[in-house]
Protein backbone atom coordinates (compact mmCIF):
# COMPACT_ATOMS: atom_id res chain seq x y z
CA UNK A 1 0.00 0.00 0.00
CA UNK A 2 1.20 3.70 -0.72
CA UNK A 3 0.31 6.57 1.25
CA UNK A 4 0.53 10.23 0.39
CA UNK A 5 0.13 13.37 2.45
CA UNK A 6 0.99 17.21 2.59
CA UNK A 7 2.58 17.89 6.17
CA UNK A 8 3.29 21.61 7.24
CA UNK A 9 6.76 22.37 9.11
CA UNK A 10 6.78 25.60 10.06
CA UNK A 11 4.36 26.97 7.70
CA UNK A 12 6.56 24.77 4.44
CA UNK A 13 4.60 22.60 2.55
CA UNK A 14 6.01 18.95 2.10
CA UNK A 15 4.68 15.87 0.79
CA UNK A 16 5.57 12.47 2.95
CA UNK A 17 5.03 8.81 0.72
CA UNK A 18 5.10 6.01 2.71
CA UNK A 19 5.40 2.48 0.50
CA UNK A 20 4.71 -0.56 3.01
CA UNK A 21 6.13 -3.96 1.89
CA UNK A 22 6.52 -7.04 3.06
CA UNK A 23 8.67 -6.51 6.12
CA UNK A 24 9.61 -3.02 6.11
CA UNK A 25 8.21 0.11 4.77
CA UNK A 26 10.28 2.53 2.56
CA UNK A 27 9.55 6.19 3.42
CA UNK A 28 10.28 9.76 2.07
CA UNK A 29 9.54 13.64 2.64
CA UNK A 30 9.80 16.00 -0.18
CA UNK A 31 9.10 19.18 -1.41
CA UNK A 32 10.74 20.65 -5.54
CA UNK A 33 14.55 20.52 -3.58
CA UNK A 34 15.32 18.17 -2.19
CA UNK A 35 14.15 14.83 0.74
CA UNK A 36 15.02 12.96 3.54
CA UNK A 37 14.50 9.20 3.48
CA UNK A 38 14.56 5.97 5.50
CA UNK A 39 18.09 3.87 5.43
CA UNK A 40 16.88 2.29 2.09
CA UNK A 41 18.88 5.65 0.55
CA UNK A 42 22.49 5.14 -0.81
CA UNK A 43 23.67 8.39 -0.19
CA UNK A 44 27.21 7.09 -1.34
CA UNK A 45 25.69 6.61 -5.20
CA UNK A 46 24.05 9.87 -5.08
CA UNK A 47 27.44 11.48 -4.25
CA UNK A 48 29.82 9.49 -6.14
CA UNK A 49 28.01 7.44 -9.61
CA UNK A 50 25.32 10.51 -9.99
CA UNK A 51 26.48 13.58 -8.50
CA UNK A 52 26.19 15.69 -11.86
CA UNK A 53 22.05 14.85 -10.92
CA UNK A 54 23.52 17.11 -7.68
CA UNK A 55 20.32 15.76 -5.58
CA UNK A 56 20.07 16.91 -2.35
CA UNK A 57 18.91 14.58 0.13
CA UNK A 58 19.78 12.99 3.53
CA UNK A 59 19.22 9.82 4.84
CA UNK A 60 17.82 8.69 8.65
CA UNK A 61 18.14 5.11 10.13
CA UNK A 62 16.19 2.75 12.24
CA UNK A 63 13.06 4.84 11.46
CA UNK A 64 9.72 3.32 10.80
CA UNK A 65 7.48 6.41 10.82
CA UNK A 66 7.19 9.45 9.05
CA UNK A 67 7.09 11.28 12.35
CA UNK A 68 9.97 9.25 13.56
CA UNK A 69 11.97 10.35 10.13
CA UNK A 70 11.15 14.02 11.19
CA UNK A 71 12.70 13.59 14.75
CA UNK A 72 15.35 11.53 13.95
CA UNK A 73 19.23 12.47 13.37
CA UNK A 74 20.25 12.19 9.86
CA UNK A 75 23.23 9.17 9.56
CA UNK A 76 24.37 10.72 6.25
CA UNK A 77 23.67 13.77 3.64
CA UNK A 78 24.75 14.27 0.14
CA UNK A 79 27.45 17.01 -0.99
CA UNK A 80 24.72 18.93 -2.57
CA UNK A 81 22.89 18.56 0.94
CA UNK A 82 26.19 20.31 2.62
CA UNK A 83 25.84 23.17 -0.08
CA UNK A 84 22.73 24.16 1.59
CA UNK A 85 23.90 23.79 5.25
CA UNK A 86 22.35 20.58 5.94
CA UNK A 87 24.61 18.30 8.18
CA UNK A 88 25.18 14.49 9.56
CA UNK A 89 23.63 14.82 12.83
CA UNK A 90 20.80 17.54 12.34
CA UNK A 91 17.04 16.26 12.91
CA UNK A 92 15.28 15.37 9.33
CA UNK A 93 12.63 18.49 9.63
CA UNK A 94 15.46 20.79 10.12
CA UNK A 95 16.81 19.37 7.34
CA UNK A 96 13.97 20.09 5.09
CA UNK A 97 13.76 23.35 6.48
CA UNK A 98 16.63 24.36 4.71
CA UNK A 99 15.91 22.59 1.44
CA UNK A 100 14.12 26.48 -0.21
CA UNK A 101 12.38 26.51 -3.19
Amino acid sequence: MIEMNPIAINGETFIAVTLKLPKTNFMAVMNDTGYIMCGALDVGLLNEKLKERKIVAGRAVGVRTIDQLLEAPLESVTHEAEELGITTGMIGKDALLKMKY
